[in-house]
């Protein structure tokens, strides 16, 4: 592959719905352009843009895949992106590097839940795009019926570029507006456009060089004055207005037919914005921010946007330059980590194939092998001028699961693997939960985390199992009691003797331990240990074995024996008299309650609301906006533990929402009956074990 200046690149990002057609696209491009010999097929597992084992299986796209497809000098690196919700975050890493878009929708299916998520992220990074109306040779395919789908969802006018020859079985090409030619099956030049649609054409012509005459002044000009506008001026007064955000071009496309393509790269090369066009990103440098284009002479800063592991091949770290250029054999430095790593190699990355270059010029995308410390989201620059790109917001995973190993091998193993997932992909975190002792892992749903555990087998050797989390209750008091304990020993040799009076109250912080013994009843060097002995019990709980908190505890009296005292004897005397004291002081259950925000569509209010009621939540207020409505409730955790799921069943996959903890709360007595038995079986069959 030969070296592509700047001007000559462009980086556009292809985001859907699932099963719109985006990796069918990729390979009619890259078999168009001579680049393969065949089309491949996703069901016979052997496209250039699905090719892990994975993906394959699944016959869907798990992840974003760089597919750089070479027409007309020009280059451009297309980003194939998931279209399942479970992997939004390889969509937004992608759109991150991007500088358009292209949002694909079916013909049959119109404007669906994933096309409103990919479109509201191509607004939220502020990104020009075309939308192709794919598929077009599919039995009830509508044209028209898909177009309004998306004009009463989009703010932005659309303005069709091109116009179907037929459609279902009968679609037979596209009218190319911008060279008023018709492009048939896998034509690669235009032909005459048929007499029938002649007259159609014209008329949807008109609104392409109003359209195009916008978008500079001088075009305007010459517009209104009559002038007719030459086909250069079209493209580039067409190119203003897309690149400015005020028109979205609607193309038209059979991808497993090879129909429209050529006018389709033909307008992807005219209309979207070269690196050099693109916005600039600001960077955050020694001196403040600095303001990056894409420029070989500037400072370098390569954003990365994606690092893959792999037992054959090793660590891939994806990137693209955003300001300098880059040669083999580089030292760059990494801010954020504080390191610096070697460039040995440069390759172009399409698909899994790597392919070996001298440089790579600002605005391109590339791959380097075996960096030891750079993750997702880092920079790499200058040691000498030292720069952090920003990295994309990603949506919080909230689906959870508990992560158990399948064996003792395979436990010593696991930080490092969730570690070095985690690094790959932005969107899932772990941690581990100290009241329940489990490992939690969190995704965007049950896929992705089903895929992330397939991953830790195949790619790192790890073997895991996974299993509801359990929720992190608490226990605490709700009135004031006393207990006393004599801890008394005597086995041949030395004794063990400790006697504990204390007093116990429900307070508002954590824990705290008052020395009240006067007269020297027990000396001071046992309260450490008496202390001790109470945070041990404290940790395994009493009730059903979950941390005690929210406790004063007051130690007034008790006996010591000169020789047979010991910090041991007290260590038990004062758990047992605090179990004893715990047990009278009224014990009760507390559960964690969420903060939650729901937003979905405001047809979908009513299920909301009544799904809300049957999980024991407040609902603390309704707003509506823009056909979206937004509940916010308080709901106990152990309601909330598969709404991820639950949420997409109930709104066809359109609602989201966000929650965080907000206070503990008193398990009602009916539930915490069952929380208790089922904890106490739990633990008697650990013992048993």
């Amino acid at each position: 592959m030969k070296e592509y200046s700047s001007k000559n690149i462009r980086n556009v990002a292809l985001v859907s719905h699932s099963g719109s057609g985006k990796t069918v696209l990729t390979e009619a491009f890259l078999h168009f352009t001579g680049a393969t010999t065949r089309m491949g097929k996703i069901e016979e597992g052997n496209t250039i843009s699905d090719f892990d084992e994975e993906e394959v299986r699944r016959t869907i796209s798990l992840y974003s895949t760089v597919i750089p497809v070479e027409y007309k000098d020009t280059k451009i690196n297309l980003l194939d992106t998931p279209g399942y919700t479970d992997f939004v975050g390889e969509m937004i890493s992608a759109l991150s590097v991007a500088d358009s878009a292209m949002i694909v929708v079916d013909s049959v299916s119109g404007f669906e839940v994933g096309t409103e998520i990919a479109w509201n992220y191509c607004n939220k990074f502020e990104l020009p795009r075309f939308v192709i109306i794919n598929k077009m040779d599919r039995e009830n395919a509508d044209y028209k019926k898909a177009l309004d789908s998306i004009q009463t969802n989009s703010e932005t006018r659309l303005l069709p570029i091109q116009l179907p020859i037929g459609e279902k079985q009968d679609f037979k090409g596209v009218i190319d507006l911008l060279s008023m030619k018709a492009f048939k099956v896998g034509a690669k030049t235009g032909e005459e456009i048929p007499a029938d649609l002649k007259a159609e054409a014209e008329d949807a012509r008109t609104a392409v060089v109003e359209a195009a005459a916008e978008g500079d002044d001088s075009l305007l000009e010459k517009y209104l004055e009559g002038g007719e506008l030459t086909g250069d001026e079209i493209a580039r007064g067409l190119a203003a207005v897309v690149q400015s955000g005020s028109f979205i071009p609607v193309l038209v496309a059979a991808g497993n037919a090879e129909i429209g393509i050529a006018p389709l790269l033909d307008s992807i090369v005219q209309l979207m914005p070269s690196p050099l066009q693109a916005k600039p990103v600001t960077a955050q440098g020694k001196a403040g921010d600095e303001v990056l284009k894409a420029d070989d002479g500037g400072p370098i800063a390569l954003y990365v946007w994606k690092t893959t592991a792999d037992p054959y091949v090793g660590k891939q770290t994806y990137f693209r330059i955003f300001s300098g250029s880059l040669s083999s054999d580089t030292r760059l430095w990494n801010p954020i980590k504080e390191i610096e790593e070697r460039f040995g190699g440069l390759y172009i990355p399409r698909g899994k194939e790597a392919i070996s270059v001298s440089a790579i010029h600002s605005g391109d995308i590339g791959i380097v092998p075996k960096l030891s410390e750079t993750a997702t989201g880092n920079t790499l620059c200058d040691k000498a001028h030292p720069l952090t790109l920003p990295t994309p917001e990603y949506p919080n995973s909230l689906y959870q699961v508990a992560i158990n190993p399948k064996t003792q091998a395979d436990s010593t193993k696991i930080s490092p693997a969730l570690t070095r997932l985690c690094e790959e992909d932005m969107t899932l975190s772990w941690h581990q939960e100290p009241s329940t002792h489990q490992t939690i892992l969190q995704g965007m749903g049950d896929q992705h985390i089903d895929v992330v555990i397939r991953r830790a087998e195949t790619k790192l050797q790890v073997s895991l199992t996974t299993e509801l989390p359990r929720v992190p209750y608490r226990e605490t008091i709700t009135k004031k009691a006393q207990a006393m304990h004599r801890h008394k020993k005597q086995s041949g040799g030395s004794g063990q003797f400790g006697e504990v009076w204390l007093r116990i109250e429900p307070i508002e912080g954590d824990f705290e331990f008052v020395n009240a013994v006067f007269g020297g009843a027990i000396g001071n060097n046992y309260m450490p240990a008496i202390e001790k002995g109470i945070r041990n019990v404290m940790k395994e709980g009493i009730l059903a074995g979950f941390p005690v908190s929210g406790i004063k505890v007051e130690v007034y009296d008790g006996k010591e024996h000169p020789v047979d005292s010991k910090p041991i004897a007290f260590e038990s005397a004062g758990r047992e008299a605090f179990k004893l004291a715990v047990k009278d002081a009224g014990p009760v259950l507390l559960e964690p309650i969420m903060n939650v925000k729901v937003i979905v569509p405001e047809e979908n209010m009513g299920d909301i609301l009544g799904d809300m009621n049957s999980r024991r939540a407040r609902v603390q207020g309704m707003d509506t906006d823009k056909g979206h409505s937004t509940v916010s409730a308080k709901v106990p955790k152990a309601e909330m533990l598969r709404y991820t799921t639950d949420l997409r069943s109930l709104t066809g996959g359109r609602g989201i929402f966000e929650m965080e903890l907000d206070h503990y709360e008193v398990v009602p007595a009916h539930v915490a009956q069952g929380v208790i038995d089922a904890r106490q079986k739990e633990l008697a069959s650990k013992k048993e074990e």
